[in-house]
Order: C-alpha cells, then structure tokens, then sequence
C-alpha cells in the first residue's frame, strides 16, 4: 500500500493482480455454469424442421440416440420413410411445406397430439434449400418470394403456432442460421431470409425469457452439402442467365457470366468445410444445457471470415469483394476480380 496525503491507496501491481484474478474468475465461472447439463432427457419432445438436408437429418438421428422424442419434419414421404428406416421406434416423422400454411397447421396438430400435453422441450428450425444466388438485377420477385415464403415467413409462422407449447414445457428454441446472416456478399433473397432470422430470434429471446422459454442461434458457415453443391448453383445461374433481356445481358457481357461462375465454384471451394459434426455439436448443447449459450459459432469462417467482416469498416469489405467478383462490361472494368484464380 501506498501513503498519499493521509490516505493508503493499493500499489499499482496488485490492482493489475486483482483485475486479473477477477477476469480469470468470470471465466472459471463461465465454463462451469455452460458445463451443466438438464438431467432427464428421455421423453422429452424435440421438433426439428428441414430433415430432409444433412444438418437436419444428422441432428434428428443424434438426438434419436441421446434418447429424446424426436419429431422430424421432411418436405417429401420419401424422406421421411427413409429417415425412420434407419431410427428407433420412437422418432416420428411428419411431411411439411413451410410455404404452406395449411401444411404447417397440419404439423402443428401432429406435433400437440404426440406431446400428449407434456408440452414441447425444443424446436430446432433449418430451412435449407438451394436458392437462385445472382445479381440482384438478374432477378423477379417471384425468386424472393421462392426463399423468403420457406426460410423466413414459414419458419416464423410455425414457431408462433408452436410457442404455446413451448412455454407449457419451458422449453427452447434453436434457430440453425448460415453465417451470411451476419454479412452477405450476393443478390437474392438467401441473405435477407438470414438476416430476419437473426431479428426474430433476438426478439423472441427477450420476450419468451418471460416464460422460461431459451432462444439460441447457431450460425454455422458453409459445409460440402447440397446446399452449397456447385453444380446445383451453376445450373441456378445459368438458367437466369438465359432468361435476361438482351439489354441486361449485354451490359455484363458474356466473360462475365464466365468470370462470375469461377468466383462462385472458388468461393465454394475455399470456404467450405467438410465437418458437419461442429454444427451438431452446437445444437446439441443448446438444447441439453441448462444454460445454454444465445449464440453459436459452427466452422472457421462463422467463426472468423464472416465474422470479422460484418464488424469490419464498409470499405474493407467492399474491397475484398471487388477484388473476389468480376465487373460488368458496363462498367468500363475489364480485369476480372483478382483473387479468382489465385
């Protein structure tokens, strides 16, 4: 201690100890509190949506496992056969169009009749389905409607019909959204339906804290599905190409229609990952912790690419993808994005 006009005031070094030990405090504390897990998870009732991509199809089998109720949503019969093929007896399947408000009323009254009043224990929403990815002046509403009517709008319509249950059981709700919430890069309605669904899920989360009710989001960066398959996106884009005007057509020019499909097939290919078991690894914990986490980070580029850019200045990241994509005729650019063919 230090005398200082008539008062003992702390050295300097054991301050630095004390904030030190503080934060090493707070840490210990962290990984303690997210180490607890619910006891009991037999019987408990989980509704997953979007079985019929990997993620939801993994996910519904890994839960399955653990022992709870799994209820899995496919878009098809087909899937769903197939998905109890390789199941216990105790996962259901139910077929659901979320662009459908009849179909999604129809899953909700499968989903009540099953509970048998227990309520609902966790509602994991995916909706991950191949989306035209363009230039935005290469696109009709109809291809916004085509995405936002599925990944946005019919994820929140049935999470609305399903929170009733949802408080009954104090339950929690893990909403599985790819990283291009955070920052997008190209024209479509993919991006905007990431970015609703970071809103609605934050909103939710204070609201239904109320109630006992746990919002997480698990932003995961992009895995070798079909979801992210390069020959899918490439018949996407040239099926829009061939719809443009000539006016439109001609004023990108036909290299950068080539250009543009060898930044999207690099793209894919540097920043897809091949590990899907991190993005389960995350759902699980949502929904078998006591505390679970508001937000989940599944595959280095979630962790680190997107989110860097999405807190960096608008001019670093505009650059970076000026430098990614080709330009237009129009635009007087004849150099192709120079990190293309690096």
């Amino acid at each position: 201690m230090q005398k200082k006009r008539g008062r003992l005031e702390p050295r300097p070094d054991l301050l630095h100890i004390a904030i030190l030990a503080s934060i090493l405090s707070l840490i210990i504390y962290w990984l303690i509190r997210d180490s607890h897990r619910v006891r009991k998870l037999s019987g408990k009732h989980v509704f997953i949506t979007g079985c019929d991509t990997e993620l939801g199809n993994s996910l519904a089998k890994w839960l399955d496992k653990r022992g709870f109720c799994v209820i899995a949503a496919c878009a098809t019969e087909k899937g769903g056969q197939e998905l109890q093929s390789c199941s216990s007896l105790s996962l259901k399947t139910v077929t659901l169009n979320l662009a459908d408000s009849n179909s999604i009323s129809r899953a909700v009254v499968f989903v009540t009749k099953e509970t048998a009043g227990k309520g609902l224990f966790g509602l994991v929403t995916n909706a991950e389905g191949t989306a035209p990815v363009a230039p935005t002046d290469w696109l009709r509403i109809e291809d916004f409607h085509s995405v936002l009517d599925v990944s946005l709008l019919g994820l929140i319509e049935i999470t609305l019909k399903l929170l009733p249950l949802l408080k009954k059981a104090e339950g929690r709700v893990v909403n599985l959204i790819n990283a291009k919430g955070l920052m997008t890069f190209v024209g479509g309605a993919y991006s905007l339906s990431k970015w609703g669904m970071e809103a609605f899920s934050d909103t939710l989360r204070i609201e239904m804290q109320h109630f006992g009710v746990k919002v997480s989001i698990v932003e995961h960066g992009f895995f070798m599905t079909g979801v992210v398959d390069s020959d899918v996106i490439e018949k996407y884009l040239l099926r829009l190409w061939n719809r443009l005007t000539p006016e439109i057509r001609d004023s990108y020019g036909e290299k950068y229609f080539v250009e543009y499909l060898k930044a999207q097939r690099s793209s894919v290919k540097r920043l897809c990952g091949t590990d899907i078991s991190k993005v389960i690894k995350c759902m699980e914990h949502a929904l078998i912790a006591k505390y679970p986490r508001t937000r989940y980070g599944a595959g280095w580029d979630a962790k680190f690419f997107w989110l860097f850019l999405s807190y960096a200045p608008s001019c670093l990241s505009d650059m970076l993808l000026y430098m990614m994509f080709p330009a237009p005729a129009a635009s007087g650019r004849s150099v192709p994005g120079v990190l293309i063919n690096i």
